[in-house]
């Protein structure tokens, strides 16, 4: 059937018309991708995979970054300490009044680190204190040095007699974080494109300093973090020497746990011991009757501290928080820190003890021929009622954790360093 020329012409025109509306879109598309990458390289200073950012759900539209200034790079490499991604289509899902939202951040260094690590503080909350899901950091596994939280994942790659700057470097890391809303945990597809992108980001940065080894890539499926706390009867990963001890059927002790999957290659292994709200109430009633009957008595004792203990009114409030530290990170850290920030009160390895201002235990121990370093945190109110019942905690976990690896020359605090009556330094 002939078509009339007239229709033809039409036709013609309309598909003219698409053509030069696809091609301005393909243009405008490819333009922002363009810029995208720009922009994040200028961020970040070249290291991280601008490609595997720009793939994130989180990223769309208009790509910007936030302008550092001079104390934002490490002024031995002249590395940014961290870079921030933002994006209109973020801001859109999130109905920002800007338009655009803060959706990624990525951030290296390396080790030893200018601030020493500090141990986990008495003040501190194992728990979301806002009610929300706590997901306790997992081993990212596939042969890499990684912790995986409900939104970030952070490498380690060893960096043997390199320097940056003046300073002597050990190891290197990279974390690459996604900020989600609400503080809700990263899907499946972002989970591997974090993955990626730190490890990515640790090899360029391998390569830029010089250093010998490289990551390999990451693994293909990144479990997700599983929610916590959980019974500690449940416990099967850092905590079950807990859950067979038979010591959470017991008061004073905590009764759920935050745990990960072990691994020998985190450089930080952690296992959360926590009290629910019904040990905890169980555990201050049952010592503040035991010191009002002592105060009775006449007897010496610290009725009058236990008296001064409030209950707990969040979740987690009272807990027993045990790390195993390793590498660098082993090699200088500290129990507490000042009020300036200043750390102070190392935790040296070859040697044992507690902390002089807070119920902060650390002991030592030897593994692959590398220190390590093991402590044990006690959350305020809950350490005033029971320190002197926790030495034995602290003992079986240090046993686990060294059994497991296979360390050697394990040092453990002095019995005294546990009495409630000890000197204060």
């Amino acid at each position: 059937m002939r078509v009339p020329d007239g229709v033809r012409r039409t036709v013609n025109v309309v598909l003219c018309l698409a053509a030069v509306v696809a091609v301005g879109w393909s243009g405008r598309e490819i333009w922002l991708v363009w810029d995208g990458r720009r922009q994040i390289d200028a961020a970040c200073a070249g290291l991280v995979p601008a490609g595997r950012v720009l793939a994130l759900s989180e990223a769309g539209g208009t790509i910007t970054h936030r302008a550092l200034d001079e104390d934002s790079f490490d002024p031995d490499t002249g590395i940014a300490h961290d870079c921030e991604i933002f994006s209109t289509e973020a801001g859109e899902r999130a109905g920002t009044d800007t338009g655009i939202r803060w959706f990624f951040t990525a951030r290296m260094g390396v080790l030893p680190a200018d601030r020493p690590q500090v141990a986990d503080s008495p003040h501190e909350n194992l728990l979301d204190l806002l009610g929300g899901t706590t997901y306790p950091p997992q081993p990212l596994g596939g042969g890499i040095a990684g912790r995986v939280t409900g939104s970030s994942v952070t490498v380690q790659l060893p960096c043997e007699e390199r320097k940056a700057g003046d300073r002597p470097v050990r190891a290197l890391w990279a974390r690459a974080e996604l900020n989600t809303r609400g503080g809700s945990r990263a899907g499946g597809r972002d989970r591997g494109i974090l993955a990626e992108t730190a490890v990515l980001t640790a090899n360029n940065l391998a390569d830029r300093l010089g250093c010998a080894d490289r990551l390999p890539d990451a693994p293909d499926d990144v479990p997700a973090p599983p929610a916590g706390p959980v019974p500690a009867a449940r416990a099967e990963g850092t905590c079950a020497w807990y859950g067979k001890s038979g010591l959470a059927d017991r008061s004073p002790y905590p009764d759920e746990v935050l745990e990960s999957r072990t691994d020998d290659r985190v450089w930080d292994e952690h296992c959360g011991l926590v009290l629910g709200f019904g040990r905890a109430d169980a555990v201050y009633y049952d010592e503040a009757d035991e010191a009002d009957e002592a105060d009775e008595a006449g007897e010496d004792g610290e009725d009058g501290e236990h008296r001064e203990v409030s209950s707990p009114d969040t979740p987690g409030e009272w807990f027993a928080s045990l790390h195993t530290y390793a590498g660098p990170v082993a090699e200088d850290l500290r129990l507490t820190a000042t009020d300036d920030g200043e750390p102070v009160e190392p935790a040296t390895p070859g040697k044992a003890g507690r902390s002089a201002t807070d119920p902060v235990w650390w002991a030592s121990s030897v593994c692959d021929g590398r220190p390590q370093i093991h402590t044990m945190t006690l959350a305020r109110g809950y350490a005033e009622l029971v320190e002197p019942r926790t030495e034995a905690l602290f003992r079986a976990y240090v046993d686990d954790v060294t059994t497991r690896r296979g360390c050697t020359d394990v040092v453990l605090p002095d019995h005294s360093t546990f009495r409630a009556d000890r000197d204060q330094a």
